[in-house]
C-alpha cells in the first residue's frame, strides 16, 4: 500500500468573498468566528498540521487567528496570488508540504460546520484504504474536505484558475474512495449573506 501517513490539513481561505461582501471568515457566528470554528476543529483532529492558507485581507485575518489560536501545529501561508482563483491556493499548500506530508486534506474555509469526529473518520477510512482519493458523500451529494495522496500533488499543481481539483476526481473514478457522513450541514458553506443566515439558524439548533 502507498504511504498515506501522516496527513495534512491545507485550509482554503484566501479568497476574496466577493458575493459575501466582505470578509466572511471573520464573520461572527456562535461565539467564534467562522474561520475559528474551523481551525478548531482541525486542531482538535489526528491531522498533524494545519496550514492555513490566506490571501484576500491576511493581515486582518491572520491578526485575529493570532490572538486567538496559537497552535504548534497551527502554520499560516500568505497565498499572493489568491487573485487567479482557489487553484493557487492548493498550490501553496502543496509547495509547503509535498517533502514531508505523503497525503493532505483539503478544508474549505467557509464550512463551518465541520467537526473533528468526522474528520477523523475520513482519514481513518483513508488510511485503511488502498485507494488514493478520499471524498465524504451525503447521500448522492459529493462535499469537502477530500483528501489527496501525493501521487495526485503534481495534477494539483498544473491545475489553472478559480476551481479547485473537482476535475482530478471526476477524471480518476478508480481511484476514490466515498465515504458516507450522517449530517447534511457538514458540507454547508457560507457564500452569501443568506447562506450566514441558515448557518445561524443551524448553530442555534445545535446549541438548543
Amino acid at each position: 500500500m502507498t504511504r498515506k501517513k501522516p496527513t495534512a490539513g491545507i485550509v482554503l481561505a484566501a479568497g476574496m468573498s466577493s458575493r459575501f461582501g466582505r470578509p466572511k471568515q471573520l464573520m461572527a457566528l456562535g461565539g467564534k468566528t467562522v474561520l475559528e470554528w474551523i481551525l478548531s476543529a482541525c486542531l482538535d483532529s489526528r491531522l498533524e498540521s494545519i496550514y492555513l492558507i490566506l490571501g484576500y485581507a491576511y493581515q486582518e485575518i491572520k491578526k485575529t487567528i493570532s490572538e486567538k489560536i496559537k497552535d504548534p501545529r497551527l502554520n499560516i501561508l500568505v497565498n499572493q496570488n489568491y487573485r487567479k482563483g482557489q487553484s493557487t491556493s492548493l498550490q501553496t499548500g502543496i509547495r509547503e508540504i509535498r517533502n514531508t506530508h505523503p497525503s493532505a486534506m483539503f478544508i474549505l474555509g467557509d464550512q463551518p460546520f465541520i467537526d473533528s469526529k468526522t474528520i477523523n473518520h475520513l482519514l481513518a477510512c483513508f488510511w485503511a484504504s488502498e485507494k488514493n482519493i478520499c471524498v465524504p458523500f451525503f447521500q448522492k451529494k459529493r462535499g469537502n474536505p477530500v483528501i489527496f495522496n501525493a501521487l495526485f500533488y503534481d495534477k494539483i499543481n498544473n491545475i489553472r484558475g478559480d476551481i479547485g481539483a473537482r476535475g482530478i476526481i471526476e477524471d480518476h473514478p478508480d481511484h476514490i474512495l466515498r465515504v458516507p457522513v450522517m449530517r447534511p450541514s457538514f458540507f454547508h458553506d457560507i457564500d452569501t449573506k443568506k447562506d450566514f443566515e441558515k448557518a445561524q439558524s443551524l448553530i442555534m439548533l445545535k446549541d438548543g
